[in-house]
């Protein structure tokens, strides 16, 4: 099975290359900065796992050529229109794409741009960033992939083949019956997590210890759930008690990616995460008050992103 992962970033570069270095058959799409470097340096993980360094099949947009069995897109969401034209050449008749962003809407777009048949469900749970000089630093133990069928058999043959080609690599790795389900209980956790850290700009930890912390995070997380019980995916008991223990534990240091970017003056996917489950609360009458303060405190951090 070919496998095609745009861009050799922190998210896909480890996954990507960890597939690699497990024997399958995998080709990063970069930009050619990233390639002249990857070329020069090696791709590099560094990682509590084991470091490795790596020399992959790499592809640019001049040099792409035939189409792949999946395509894998773990972009951010403001990337994702100019990452559709990079992977267009590489879509065959048969081609699928894997999505592992965060979110829904994302499937919304792909579908109208690839037809839904094409487009696997999946995500994944890594902390992974580019390193100053373009490693792929993996920070922690913990990295997953879960993907599968969003409607039909979860067990088809095209994810079973994807299956097997992902075996082997220092991650784990799920073929789910319920992956949309599995999507939703993300976005829900997430959407609660950048929602309160971008907002109180401090980790779950540091606002569970003031004296209503507890409470904002509490309804931040009621309010994405009932949003997802409006939409038909009722946050399951297990994965409520999970994002419950962590998100009301007064030593927790989890932050969101979405307040450390910001942090760091950089784009952030506010309009596509905290956003958009906003917009569905809207048009589901769902009562979304803290959502609507967290977005509005977004909004105005990227307009004065955008004002310079």
């Amino acid at each position: 099975m070919r496998l095609l992962f745009l861009g050799a970033g922190g998210t896909g570069g480890y996954f990507g290359g960890r597939a690699a270095q497990a024997g399958a058959d995998v080709t990063f799409l970069v930009r050619e900065p990233r390639a002249a470097r990857i070329r020069e340096q090696g791709l590099r993980i560094q990682s509590p796992l084991g470091d490795a360094t790596l020399h992959p099949q790499l592809a640019t947009q001049q040099t792409l050529q035939g189409s792949y069995d999946v395509v894998v897109l773990s972009c951010k969401a403001y990337d994702l229109p100019s990452a559709i034209e990079a992977i267009r050449p590489a879509i065959g008749p048969d081609t699928a794409v894997l999505p592992i962003m965060n979110g829904v809407l994302q499937y919304d777009v792909l579908d109208r741009e690839f037809e839904p048949h094409r487009v696997l469900g999946g995500l994944c749970q890594i902390n992974a960033t580019l390193g100053p000089e373009g490693e792929v630093v993996h920070l922690g133990k913990h990295a997953s992939i879960v993907f599968g069928e969003r409607a039909g058999p979860a067990r088809s043959a095209r994810c079973e083949a994807l299956e097997q080609a992902l075996a082997g690599g220092e991650y784990s790795c799920r073929l789910s019956g319920e992956i949309y389900q599995d999507i939703w209980e993300k976005y829900v956790f997430l959407t609660t997590l950048a929602a309160a850290t971008c907002m109180m700009r401090g980790s779950v930890g540091q606002i569970a210890s003031t004296d209503d912390g507890l409470d904002i995070l509490r309804t931040l997380l009621q309010e994405s759930q009932a949003v997802a019980a409006a939409s038909g995916h009722a946050v399951r008991p297990e994965a409520d008690a999970s994002a419950r223990k962590i998100l009301t534990d007064p030593t927790q240091p989890m932050t969101a990616s979405m307040f450390r970017d910001l942090r760091q003056g950089l784009p952030v996917e506010a309009d596509h995460i905290v956003g958009d489950m906003l917009r569905r609360a809207r048009t589901l009458g769902v009562d979304a008050t803290y959502l609507r303060t967290a977005y509005a405190h977004l909004q105005v951090y990227q307009a004065q992103r955008a004002a310079g």
